[in-house]
């Protein structure tokens, strides 16, 4: 199973995530590529494979600065992406209320938008819930990999 996480960051919460779970990958029998969001565009989804969306939120909820032209140009270059299943891993803190998560739920809004299938539920990493973001996100993957496995 080839799967390709797009890390969307400021910070460096998220690619930590990426990290932890692209060393799992032995664990569900997957080959795991992590790239980073800065100057990609839609045709990144051309790849064969499933996709991570791994991003954190900034701002009033926005996308991260490396995420934003990939995010524009599936508006830009929007195409239909029936092909596409991916799963989603957002950061946030929730003490920031309506915006909490702002940049993944846009992503997946805008990706199931053109066709893509999300699979599973999203991985919440909630600053103020977990002190082991990684750790929460390797357990998300071994579940979503078995739903990936089934919805295939």
């Amino acid at each position: 199973m080839q799967i390709t996480i797009l890390v969307g960051t400021m910070h460096g919460n998220a690619s930590s995530v990426a990290q932890a779970l692209q060393f799992s990958a032995d664990d569900i029998q997957a080959t795991i590529d992590v790239l980073p969001m800065d100057g990609l565009d839609i045709t990144v989804f051309d790849q064969p494979g499933a996709f991570i969306i791994c991003t954190s939120t900034t701002g009033s909820g926005d996308v991260p600065d490396n995420a934003q032209a990939l995010f524009h140009s599936l508006d830009a270059q929007a195409k239909y992406l029936g092909h596409v299943r991916f799963g989603l891993v957002a950061l946030g803190d929730s003490s920031y209320g309506d915006s909490f998560m702002g940049g993944g739920k846009q992503f997946d809004e805008r990706l199931r938008d053109l066709g893509a299938q999300r699979v599973g539920e999203i991985c919440v990493l909630d600053a103020m819930e977990t002190s082991q973001p990684e750790e929460d996100a390797v357990a998300w993957l071994q579940a979503w990999a078995v739903q990936l496995a089934t919805a295939a």
